[in-house]
């Protein structure tokens, strides 16, 4: 049963809506057109300004996934435009920590869409809590589900208008292995376990690559019919659509592609700030592997890479890239 002071604080949270998060740039093309690239996403209707302009839009629009991408505070945590605001939405969060509910897993994230953003237009958001739910027990632990809703407005002089919303729900738990904690907020005993890292779904098309991490080979699935490589496996060619594959053992030799480095929400067991890579192997496919051996301020598109497995928890073997010398 959770504390009654907690469940107390965190109703009193419900509702509250937070200030507005400003874009740094205006929907531009050239930003659309590398988060496309990156993507692999060639609708003319967002790169290909003549065919834009004889549809009804009567230009380029920006992918409506793109939502969330112009009001994102960049490489470095919190660095927001000039009028943002400082309030932390995720605050909810920080109390149930308080408490013991110390992990976090995403649940889902929806958005939705009034209309196409169009070039030139400038966003911002706010955010509202929107609700916390009844204390749940799961297999991972029990906790609460936290949704927050993010919405996001076009700035006009006639009046801001409203162009979508980001639905961002989490799960705030107390893992089930975990030790029982005091109802009062009280420090985590440093004897008490940490969490584990949670073990991949395995599949008749994916054991071969776990397998493969166990003996310290990174293997890729590699069609029968027209040899085409294919990663995440997958049962079917994207090319030929045969059904027949086997694989072949990849050099482990790679380049950074693009990076991602995550901050918040801190989810037990990583490390923060947490540098994640797409990773584009010599072979030709590319993969998301966690970066080893590097900061943020060492981090540039196109460094070589070289694969390395580490085992985490003494159950889970994985391939991690670190740079090397060119």
């Amino acid at each position: 049963m959770a504390d009654p002071q907690l469940l107390s604080n965190v109703r009193a949270l419900v509702g509250r809506q937070y200030g507005r998060v400003y874009a740094w740039d205006e929907v531009n093309a050239p930003m659309i057109r590398q988060w496309c690239e990156t993507m692999g996403v060639d609708n003319p209707m967002y790169i290909d300004p003549a065919f834009a302009q004889a549809t009804r839009h009567e230009g380029l629009i920006a992918p409506p996934a793109m939502l969330q991408v112009w009001t994102m505070e960049g490489l470095h945590a919190n660095n927001y435009p000039p009028g943002s605001t400082d309030e932390n939405p995720y605050e909810v969060l920080k109390e149930m920590e308080a408490y013991g509910y110390a992990s976090t897993v995403a649940v889902n994230s929806e958005l939705s869409f009034t209309r196409p953003l169009r070039l030139g237009e400038k966003l911002y958001y706010t955010t509202r809590l929107d609700s916390v739910g009844e204390e749940k027990t799961t297999a991972l632990g029990t906790g609460f589900f936290v949704t927050l809703v993010m919405s996001h407005f076009v700035e006009q002089a006639s009046g801001d208008e409203p162009v979508g919303e980001l639905l961002f729900r989490v799960f705030k738990f107390r893992p089930a292995n975990a030790q029982p904690q005091p109802e009062a907020p009280a420090p985590v005993e440093s004897a008490t376990a940490g969490p584990k890292r949670a073990l991949p779904g395995i599949s008749d098309d994916t054991r071969f690559f776990w397998e493969g991490c166990d003996k310290g080979q990174l293997l890729i699935q590699r069609c029968c019919a027209c040899q085409t490589l294919r990663h995440p496996p997958a049962p079917v060619c994207i090319e030929c659509h045969s059904f027949d594959w086997d694989t072949v053992q990849a050099s482990g030799r790679a380049r950074l592609y693009s990076f991602v480095v995550m901050h918040y929400p801190e989810v037990p067991p990583f490390d923060y700030p947490n540098p994640i890579g797409l990773v584009e192997l010599q072979e030709g496919v590319r993969m998301i592997a966690g970066l080893a051996g590097v900061e943020r301020e060492q981090l540039q598109i196109g460094q070589p890479l070289q694969v390395e497995f580490q085992t985490f928890d003494e159950r889970l073997t994985l391939p991690l890239f670190r740079p090397v010398e060119a």
